[in-house]
């Protein structure tokens, strides 16, 4: 589906990840401003995400300094990202997509539990 042909156009600045996210949602269900800048947020933290992990994907797990090895500073970020991407979703009362791998809603100290899904998805 084109942008032009979504009924609500995508923001702008989206990548793929962040795309793909917005047009699975979007059409299925009437949204209002305040949902829509909420689903926004959702998609660039999704493009967060996989920037976060290419970054460790490329510079490895461990990085190697004169000061000694430590842990990418990346994969802390992406587990907070995955959380906040987990919360925004649960506002809005959506799913992830399938290849999002998010904390579980029923892990303690997890998100809060999907109710009832917006628009019957």
């Amino acid at each position: 589906m084109t942008d032009s042909t979504l009924k609500y156009p995508q923001p702008t600045g989206l990548n793929s990840a962040g795309r793909k996210l917005w047009e699975a949602t979007v059409e299925d269900t009437e949204w209002e401003q305040h949902e829509l800048a909420v689903l926004e947020e959702a998609c660039r933290t999704r493009d967060r995400i996989v920037q976060l992990d290419a970054a460790v994907a490329s510079d490895g797990v461990m990085l190697m300094s004169s000061q000694g090895n430590r842990v990418h500073p990346a994969i802390a970020e992406a587990r907070q990202q995955r959380l906040t991407l987990a919360r925004l979703l649960v506002s809005l009362a959506i799913p992830p997509l399938e290849e999002d791998v998010l904390p579980k809603a029923n892990a303690p100290r997890g998100v809060y539990a999907l109710g009832g899904r917006k628009g019957g998805r």
